[in-house]
């Protein structure tokens, strides 16, 4: 009896056995000829989009344990573009600030238009720097250096007295700095000039570590060239008079020299309260700046610019190139040629451009209520009524209206 037993179980067992290599075998050719199946799928699959059809996804119905993903259609680049570049003054040391720059414009605006960049630099740029930059963006870029004589002192410059000023402003802000002094001059009469700039009319101009906070969903390019505008802002406010103390008496006599330079209907009361006495001190924060490089390389501006520098005020001072090219845009150009983008969500350290509208705000990431132009340092609000331009919206305003609605 306990022998049948044994008997019994070890067939029972040798059963289980056969039974579970029977399935073993059966799954793994199953398995195989679903594995034929799917890279035979994904083939045709590669295939299909190789050869460019107008299918962007692949059928509804897909074959039998394929996960299929389309491939990404690549950006559409618009066919209409001006003639434009980004321009950048930045130092070897300022990399990562300048990629963080590119990496905004790109995310909000550039990478559907793949506009060029120039980089600028009084000293040589370095391999690390080019090649760490040009990961950024698919745009074509160019590196140049600016030429010496555009980044020391004329011939006409006590720089004795020049040290001398610096020491006696050092507690202003860049005040006791002579590299700062170069670049706004610089930036005031001659990056345009550059002879890798000479081939644009337009240039947008950008800065290390600027952020960009709204979606920018047009060509502001080509609204410059196609409403005829020759500079654009996004913030103004008040300059440091300490920093200008001969600047405007400077632009005086230019005045009375050039009369015949000055546009009509220009923006004299936007940089004056007393027609012309003395200057306000609003100007376009230039930091941000789109600008008809055309008109910068024309005679007006260029004589303006040459008055400027025979006085040796950037040296014997600390004039900006913000306050000199507000002026300039003030006096020579007609006040429709000047234009306000509200539009663009801008940063640069401290300031906030930041849009209310509400056709803006869904747009943009930035909170309104930390926007400079609705300060009492801007001057936003009186170009806008100057020139006739719709208000700022603020959103105490939109509170206001949503709160009677509710009501």
């Amino acid at each position: 009896m306990r022998l049948r037993s044994r008997q019994t179980f070890n067939t029972l067992i040798t059963a289980l056995l056969t039974f579970a290599l029977y399935t073993a075998i059966s799954t793994y050719h199953r398995h195989v000829k679903d594995k034929r199946l799917a890279n035979k799928d994904v083939r045709e699959f590669v295939t299909l989009n190789e050869q460019d059809t107008q299918e962007s996804y692949v059928d509804s119905t897909p074959k039998r344990n394929t996960i299929l993903i389309p491939k990404p259609l690549p950006p559409t680049v618009p066919t209409r573009r001006a003639n434009a570049a980004f321009v950048m003054l930045v130092r070897n040391k300022d990399v990562h600030g300048a990629r963080s720059a590119i990496r905004q414009v790109e995310d909000r605006f550039n990478r559907n238009y793949q506009y060029p960049y120039v980089f600028l630099n009084n000293e040589p740029f370095t391999p690390k720097f080019q090649e760490l930059v040009r990961t950024m963006s698919k745009a074509n870029m160019t590196f140049a250096q600016i030429p010496e004589e555009h980044w020391s002192y004329p011939e006409w410059i006590d720089e004795d007295l020049a040290e001398e000023t610096r020491y006696n402003m050092r507690k202003i802000i860049y005040g006791w700095s002579e590299s700062y002094r170069h670049m706004c001059r610089y930036q005031s009469g001659f990056f345009f000039q550059h002879e890798v700039m000479l081939q644009y009319d337009y240039y947008w101009r950008i800065e290390p570590d600027v952020k960009y906070s709204c979606d920018i969903d047009f060509d502001p390019f080509l609204y410059m060239q196609d409403n005829n505008k020759k500079y654009a802002f996004t913030i103004s406010i008040i300059e440091y008079p300490e920093t200008i103390r001969s600047l405007w008496n400077t632009t005086r006599s230019f005045m009375k020299k050039y009369p015949h330079l000055l546009a009509e209907n220009n923006s004299l009361e936007f940089i004056s309260d007393d027609e012309g006495e003395t200057y306000n001190m609003c100007h376009f924060w230039s930091n941000f700046e789109i600008a008809d490089a055309r008109w910068m390389r024309g005679e007006a501006y260029t004589t303006f610019f040459d008055h400027l520098d025979r006085t040796g005020g950037f040296f014997y001072e600390r004039w900006g190139d913000a306050p000199v090219h507000s002026i300039a845009a003030a006096l020579l150009l007609p006040r429709n040629e000047i234009h306000f983008f509200r539009e663009v969500g801008y940063y640069h350290q401290p300031f906030y451009n930041c849009p209310a509208e509400p056709g803006l705000r869904t747009k943009c990431h930035c909170d309104p209520y930390q926007n400079i132009n609705r300060e009492y340092m801007a001057c936003t609000t009186k170009f806008l009524e100057l020139t006739g331009g719709d208000k700022m919206i603020y959103p105490e305003e939109l509170e206001d209206m949503e709160g009677m609605q509710d009501d």
